[in-house]
């Protein structure tokens, strides 16, 4: 739990550089450390995740949306 919380404090800190690419739901997963793409797509139906668009079937998310979506939950925890 406290390796979780020096994460959260390490983003906040100093943001790390984002890909030059569209993110993928696995991206997600293994950026956020997620229990599984489910989350993901759950968050999307939800509405509560980063912004996220349909490349024919395939999901993707932009590293500005992401990078803008985690800024926004770091306001409401602080």
């Amino acid at each position: 739990m406290a390796k979780r919380r020096l994460a959260l404090a390490d983003v906040a800190a100093e943001p790390r550089p984002l890909p030059s690419r569209y993110l993928t739901p696995e991206d997600l997963v293994e950026m956020f450390d997620l229990p599984s793409v489910e989350t993901v797509y759950q968050w999307r139906r939800k509405r509560t995740g980063p912004r996220g668009f349909r490349v024919g079937r395939h999901l993707r998310f932009d590293p500005i949306d992401v990078r803008a979506w985690v800024d926004a939950q770091l306001e409401e925890a602080a």
